[in-house]
């Protein structure tokens, strides 16, 4: 008999905390993109639930230190500086989220994946969008709320987000940090969500636990990438993921 841990053979369970590795590399680097690669990757050698359940705790867990990384007090800073984009973005979750039965995930996912890979495919091939001083708080507010929109009904909410501190060019630091604080609150509300509907039991609960050993490692070693890249460098590696994401989110369209 196969050697079980936390309720998946061992070649399963070590494969899953090499993806797990790789996924905190590129969060630590970039500052997003773990549940990307883990949704991509697990389901195909464990079922979707378990695999939803694994990346919980690490996500919950690497988002809130990334919030924190610089101290609390410049969290709150970024907090108050971006509060528009971060309240509308809940709004908008809210607003949607009882819905998530009835409206059709699959054309929103085409909808959100066709906007964020032409924005992307625009900025890497040069274009750079300028937001005018007067226009930024309504553009965040819209921003904000679009992307809790589509995230109320698919679980998908950041790329609004960072489509909007790209084009007004905020410093890599702060973008990481103000991503993270709103990839935390959609975080707690996943969790607290998942172990009420039992996804995250004492079984998965245990994996997804197991699982924040490599997506630490993986993060340590993606903050040392991160502090010694250069905000070109840093902004193109963004625009390359989150072209990704909407690829991704554009096969779910497609393929369900």
């Amino acid at each position: 008999m196969d050697m079980m841990i936390a309720g998946l053979p061992l070649w399963a369970f070590l494969a899953a905390c090499s993806v797990m590795l790789l996924a905190g590399f590129v969060k630590g680097a970039i500052g997003f993109a773990m549940p990307l690669i883990l949704i991509a990757v697990l389901p195909s050698f464990m079922p979707a639930q378990v695999a939803l359940a694994a990346l919980i705790l690490p996500v919950l867990t690497t988002n809130i230190h990334q919030s924190l990384r610089q101290g609390l007090a410049p969290a709150l800073a970024s907090g108050r500086k971006f509060w528009r984009i971060i309240t509308m973005t809940m709004l908008g979750i809210l607003i949607t989220a009882p819905f998530v039965v009835v409206l059709p995930q699959q054309v929103m996912f085409l909808l959100l994946g066709s906007a964020v890979l032409v924005f992307a495919g625009l900025q890497l091939s040069g274009w750079a969008p300028e937001i005018a001083p007067r226009w930024r708080g309504p553009v965040e507010l819209l921003s904000g709320f679009i992307g809790g929109l589509y995230g109320g009904i698919s679980g998908v909410w950041g790329p609004p987000s960072i489509v909007y501190l790209l084009a007004v060019k905020v410093p890599k630091t702060e973008m990481v940090r103000v991503m993270s604080v709103i990839f935390t609150m959609g975080a707690v509300v996943l969790t607290l969500a998942h172990l009420r509907s039992g996804v995250l039991n004492a079984q998965t609960g245990l994996l997804s636990a197991l699982m924040l050993v490599p997506a630490w490692i993986g993060m340590a070693l993606g903050y040392r990438a991160h502090d010694r890249m250069d905000q070109a460098r840093f902004k193109r590696w963004t625009l390359i993921l989150l072209a990704l994401s909407a690829l991704n989110l554009l096969r779910r369209g497609l393929l369900g």
